[in-house]
């Protein structure tokens, strides 16, 4: 049937333009394709042929990057949320999971013939606290990204803060972990291996906050149009 294909072109072009979430790229482009063959029965029924439908139908739905422009900040935000509920829940999992096997296999750091320096101390109180000011940030982010959901807020503009404070909350985690790290490497090497649990607890942390820092990235990414 001539012209038949006009929904499913418009579909297709409105898929190549846009990034993100699967599932929900999915959602969108089935809701999309939804509306526009609804818009087209209805013309059908006023008398246009097929061709014409769906023409009018793609032409009343607008214009291709428009379109595309909307949804973008859609897939944004949905994947700034994800990140963040993620920053929210697994940083201070890892942290808590760390922690608890830094003292059943080793103990206290005072139980070392040197007990740690002031300085040290201080990173490792940076290191322990950051865990929690990510957290915090990113359900304060969460909160105040819903109410301004509900004003005249843009959902692009909501994706991109969301992915700022995605990028802003994975890197303090990061360099807290980067900090204690080689200050520990500093003081004594030898720390770092005293107990292959725990090495391998860092090495897990570190995995999971590479992986943060991937999924923060997209968040900038999925919100650039």
């Amino acid at each position: 049937m001539a012209g038949a294909g006009v929904i499913d072109d418009y579909v297709t072009a409105l898929d190549r333009r846009l990034r993100g979430p699967d599932p929900v790229k999915d959602d969108l482009l089935a809701e999309a394709r939804d509306s526009l063959h609804d818009a087209a029965a209805a013309h059908r029924d006023d008398g246009l042929t097929e061709e014409d439908a769906q023409r009018r139908a793609v032409a009343e739905f607008g214009p291709v990057t428009a379109i595309a422009r909307e949804y973008q900040g859609l897939l944004g935000l949905a994947h700034g949320a994800r990140t963040l509920r993620s920053v929210m829940l697994v940083i201070p999992l890892a942290y808590v999971m760390w922690e608890l096997n830094r003292r059943f296999w080793i103990g206290a750091w005072q139980d070392f013939d040197a007990p740690p320096p002031d300085w040290y101390l201080v990173v490792a109180r940076f290191n322990d606290t950051s865990a929690w000011l990510v957290a915090g940030v990113a359900v304060l982010a969460l909160l105040v990204g819903r109410r301004l959901a509900r004003t005249a807020v843009s959902t692009l503009t909501l994706a991109r803060l969301a992915g700022a404070v995605a990028v802003v909350a994975v890197g303090v985690s990061l360099l807290g972990n980067v900090a204690i790290l080689a200050a520990t490497a500093y003081l004594d090497a030898t720390r770092l291996l005293t107990s292959p649990p725990v090495a391998a607890a860092t090495v897990l942390s570190f995995v999971i906050a590479l992986r943060l820092a991937v999924l923060a990235r997209r968040c900038v990414v999925f919100s650039s149009v």
